[in-house]
């Protein structure tokens, strides 16, 4: 059974930052993409950010200079720091692996979501 579980999250106040991790477990991603996306409340779900395991990154304008992601070299995990947030980053953040690519990032597996609020 292959699994994707985030953690990391919670309430944090504007200006403030939050480092998400998710990991994988049942196989290795080593050769496979991995990424984020998120579901503010009301909004439909989005991209954040991807890695590929050549080390390819992509963000979404929203988050650029202020999110990074990383990765394990074995594919096993995936980090995303969130820095200087805002209260428009409040969204469920679910993590996603297994082929995908831009622009719509389909990822195989995803993970059951976390919930990050940013206070005004």
């Amino acid at each position: 059974q292959v699994q994707l579980v985030e953690s990391g999250g919670g309430l944090v106040q504007a200006g403030g930052s939050l480092r998400l991790s998710c990991a994988a477990s049942g196989r290795t991603f080593r050769f496979s993409p991995m990424g984020w996306f998120r579901q503010p409340p009301g909004k439909e779900r989005e991209f954040v950010s991807a890695i590929t395991w050549t080390g390819n990154i992509y963000y979404a304008d929203s988050v650029k200079g202020r999110f990074t992601i990383s990765r394990d070299n074995a594919g096993n995990t995936v980090y995303l720091q969130m820095n200087s947030l805002k209260p428009e980053d409040t969204a469920v953040y679910y993590c996603g692996a297994g082929r995908g690519g831009p622009p719509n990032w389909d990822f195989d597996y995803w993970g059951q979501g976390i919930q990050v609020t940013v206070s005004s």
